[in-house]
């Protein structure tokens, strides 16, 4: 019986512990939510704020990218050069079978329409860039 006893004992300690280390996750993990609830908070303030000035302005906002998008754009960045469908879809770590491709493709056709990104060559999608400032030549 004594015996018995004694791995219950160990037993009731390891839960013990067990409980006190999934308490201390959970304090850590309320003050991580909380700090991404306030993180969130003060974006969607700016965002409402944008949107006043905006309209004040009369000019409208740019629409916003979907996610999907957004990695797309990234991944341009990341590689700093031209790229093709496939070559996105390998940075973004998607398959590169005919469908993957396609899509991507059909993501980079529409950020070109959008004049994101520019297609200097079928198949070869480069970031848009800004057109340089031209210098005031009667200003000398």
């Amino acid at each position: 019986m004594k015996r018995l006893l004694d791995k219950l004992e160990a037993r009731q300690q390891l839960v013990r512990e067990t409980a006190g280390q999934l308490r201390e996750q959970i304090t850590l993990l309320t003050e991580q939510l909380a700090a991404t609830e306030r993180t969130l908070q003060r974006l969607e303030i700016t965002r409402e704020t944008m949107l006043e000035l905006a309209s004040e302005d009369g000019t409208e906002p740019p629409e916003p990218l979907p996610p999907g998008y957004r990695e797309v754009l990234a991944a341009f960045e990341q590689a700093g050069h031209g790229l093709r469908a496939k070559e996105v879809c390998k940075i973004l770590g998607i398959g590169t079978e005919p469908r993957h491709t396609e899509s991507v493709r059909a993501k980079l056709k529409r950020l070109v329409d959008r004049d994101i990104l520019a297609e200097p060559e079928p198949g070869l999608f480069t970031l848009n860039q800004p057109a340089p400032a031209t210098p005031d030549i009667n200003s000398t």
